[in-house]
């Protein structure tokens, strides 16, 4: 008896087709925002790398604990004739991150700065009211 295996060329193709899907230059996922956050005894001093970001693309919105940070790094195309762009790398877009504090900041204390790609932010605590008894009638 002869033993007779039917081959079709084209499940090779369709098979390395699906194991190795080709790749369609799709866009980079927006980093995340790195963030470093520090307690002292009288405020929160917090660190975030935003590389490649002008620092008038950055805003910051504190809402009593909670702290929101974004920012935009814009496309700058800069293509000159003859040339073309093969790959990139780079993201393009907006990125942002809230987080909650442990205690409310004083908005009017805040200080920012931004210098070589790091936003450092000093958010002052707000001071603690006091409780107060309230005497039944």
């Amino acid at each position: 008896m002869s033993n007779l295996i039917r081959r079709d060329p084209l499940d090779d193709f369709f098979r390395g087709f699906f194991v190795r899907p080709v790749d369609f230059g799709s866009q980079p996922d927006a980093p995340a925002l790195k963030i470093d956050v520090k307690e002292q005894e009288n405020s929160y001093l917090v660190h975030a790398e935003i590389p490649g970001v002008k620092k008038d693309d950055i805003h910051v919105a504190i809402d009593g604990a909670v702290v929101s940070i974004s920012a935009e790094r814009r496309e700058e195309k800069d293509v000159k004739e003859g040339e073309r762009v093969l790959r990139t790398a780079r993201y393009f877009g907006k990125v942002s991150r809230s987080f909650q504090l442990a205690q409310e900041i004083d908005e009017a204390q805040v200080n920012a700065k931004y210098t070589d790609g790091v936003l450092e932010l000093s958010l002052p605590k707000k001071a603690a009211t006091q409780a107060r008894r309230i005497s039944i009638q």
